[in-house]
């Protein structure tokens, strides 16, 4: 990096040079003018003809198969808040980048000028024939519920909100790894949710789904722990409400972590969200996640120093980060590949066995509960493990074993990559200004 210049002014200065992050290319040969006669008029008909003749076949003749629509309308980006869709377009696109360099998947960036949750449902539904899935993205709370519902019932492609349940997947992988370190099960402990949001709330509903108990679960939004008649609740926040607590512990995240084995916090920036005193509180050998960002909740440091076993956290410049670009790639690359209809429980609970298994081979230590983002060989195995579970589930349109995905998946990956590096060649000779780092 060029000195004096701080990492958000480089990154904004090359977003400016390369105006934007993703271009469409060809992916056929056009050798000479006559190949057009091929590709478009007159060859192009007769793929018409047969698509028209049965509409499952646009997955063999077009790039359906392998096209996926990141969805936002801005509400809601990153830790910036409500900023709009064009502000959004960046986020977007660099989505669009991770979908294709991890998971070999081409996404396109699409920007909603509305915030009207019925409006986005219909042009989602409107443009939907051209994708094999649907990724919503940065939609604000509680729309994003009623959109995400919406979306699924109606379409028979798969739609994931991967603030969600993205989210939920790799915090379950890292959890599970994280509680054989500390010799406890997941259906014995006691776990306290702090942040009752979208992320918050998918996170607790997965743990549930894989196994965790919800007699011993608490919930804590800004107005304190969920319990079934407390004020304040929404429909959603009612169901979890509902089935955690039954105890009905009253209080606030102090009172939600006492003698608790996990803490997973989705909550607002820290430091000071959750304190040392808190983390002394818990029971023995406790399990941090503070996930927020760019500050988590509590500083690793401290709590380690207050006696935590294992923390995680949202960055990458501390160990452990929980990344959601270790989910959505490999699981649309497995999903876009058997043509699921829908994702459910089962493939996400496979994405995150088999995220938690990668580490777990490579040798667990407190400060490595999950793989890195470099760690490439992720990628082909998490999509055939929810590939094999999509078959399982009978949501998948083509069947396929473990072995065959694991095959396919790592050749478009490889693909990906071999192109990636000749390209990144080139455009490093045409921009010779200055390096990138």
């Amino acid at each position: 990096m060029e000195k004096g210049k701080s990492f958000l002014e480089r990154a904004l200065e090359l977003h400016a040079r390369f105006k934007g992050k993703i271009e469409v290319m060809p992916k056929v040969p056009i050798l000479e003018h006559k190949y057009f006669a091929i590709w478009y008029t007159p060859g192009v008909a007769e793929p018409a003809r047969v698509i028209s003749r049965g509409e499952e076949k646009v997955f063999d003749y077009t790039s359906k198969w392998n096209s996926v629509a990141v969805i936002s309308d801005g509400s809601r980006v990153l830790g910036l808040g409500d900023v709009g869709p064009s502000a959004a377009l960046p986020v977007m696109e660099g989505k669009a980048l991770l979908f294709k360099v991890l998971g070999g998947v081409d996404a396109f960036p699409i920007v909603l000028n509305t915030k009207d949750p019925d409006e986005i449902v219909n042009v989602v539904k409107a443009i939907s024939p051209t994708f094999g899935g649907i990724n919503l993205e940065d939609i604000s709370t509680p729309k994003c519920y009623y959109v995400y519902e919406q979306l699924s019932k109606q379409l028979t492609i798969p739609v994931f909100h991967d603030d969600r349940f993205g989210t939920a997947v790799v915090v379950l992988a890292g959890l599970m790894n994280a509680l054989k370190i500390v010799g406890k099960k997941l259906s014995n402990v006691r776990i306290t949710v702090v942040g009752a949001g979208a992320a918050g709330l998918a996170v607790a509903d997965l743990l549930l789904h894989a196994g965790a108990d919800p007699r011993k679960m608490l919930l804590v939004d800004s107005k304190g722990i969920l319990y079934e008649g407390r004020e304040h609740l929404d429909e959603w926040k009612t169901k979890y409400a509902s089935i955690t607590n039954p105890l009905k512990v009253k209080g606030g995240i102090a009172e939600a972590l006492k003698d608790v084995d996990v803490a997973i916090a989705l909550s607002r920036p820290g430091p000071g969200v959750i304190t040392g005193n808190m983390v002394r509180s818990m029971a023995s050998d406790p399990i941090v996640f503070a996930l927020a960002n760019p500050v988590p909740e509590i500083l690793p440091e401290e709590a380690k120093e207050a006696g935590a076993r294992i923390v995680a956290t949202g960055r990458s410049d501390f160990p452990n980060q929980i990344n959601n670009a270790l989910g959505f790639p490999a699981i649309f690359r497995g999903m876009l590949d058997v043509r699921a209809r829908y994702i459910d429980y089962d493939m996400m609970i496979a994405a995150a066995n088999e995220i938690a298994k990668v580490a777990e081979e490579k040798g667990l230590e407190e400060d490595y509960i999950i793989p890195r983002i470099d760690e490439i060989e992720l990628y082909p195995r998490e999509a055939a493990a929810v590939a094999e579970a999509a078959c399982r589930s009978g949501v998948a349109r083509l069947k396929v074993s473990y072995s065959e995905e694991l095959e396919v998946a790592t050749s478009i990956i490889s693909r990906t990559h071999k192109l990636l590096k000749v390209l990144s060649k080139y455009l490093t000779k045409m921009t010779p200004e200055s390096p990138l780092f």
